[in-house]
């Protein structure tokens, strides 16, 4: 892997491959700019018919009112969509975590069974996780318990 980005520095193919995206980004730059001129212009047309069938008063406050309802509009779905994009993030966070946790686990394992009490120091502990998973799965909870879901 190393050897193929050093020979792919040293062939210049990296160079030639950052010039294609600067290349593509300055493209999509000035495209993006010439669509919101164009939307500009459009509006600008939209509003120029208007004004001529309505109205100049009238239709400078509908286009204002439009696009503020547009603007409160798009501010309220962020906002709803919010929580669901936080507890995206705490489950692929957990995820995330068991995972790092889990192949920490494999990797000291064979360290730990080739000492003495190896075997006690791996089965120890998840033995007592077992219990305690069995245990907080038969206990009611209480009335001040968090994960109850009541209210106090």
């Amino acid at each position: 892997m190393l050897a193929t980005l050093i020979s792919g520095l040293a062939s210049g193919e990296t160079v030639a491959a950052m010039r294609r995206a600067r290349t593509a980004a300055v493209v999509y730059v000035l495209a993006g700019l010439a669509a919101f001129c164009g939307l500009g212009f459009l509006v600008g047309a939209a509003y120029i018919w208007a004004a001529g069938r309505y109205g100049s008063m009238a239709v400078a406050l509908g286009f204002g009112i439009g696009f503020l309802l547009i603007a409160g509009i798009i501010l309220l779905v962020y906002q709803i969509s919010a929580g669901t994009r936080a507890r995206r993030r705490a489950q692929r966070r957990n995820a995330d975590i068991k995972a790092i946790g889990i192949a920490a686990a494999l990797a000291v394992l064979p360290t730990l069974l080739k000492g003495k009490s190896g075997l006690g120091a791996v089965l120890g502990p998840a033995i007592a996780l077992a219990a305690y998973a069995i245990y907080r799965e038969n206990v009611k909870p209480g009335p001040d318990d968090p994960d109850a879901g009541g209210t106090t």
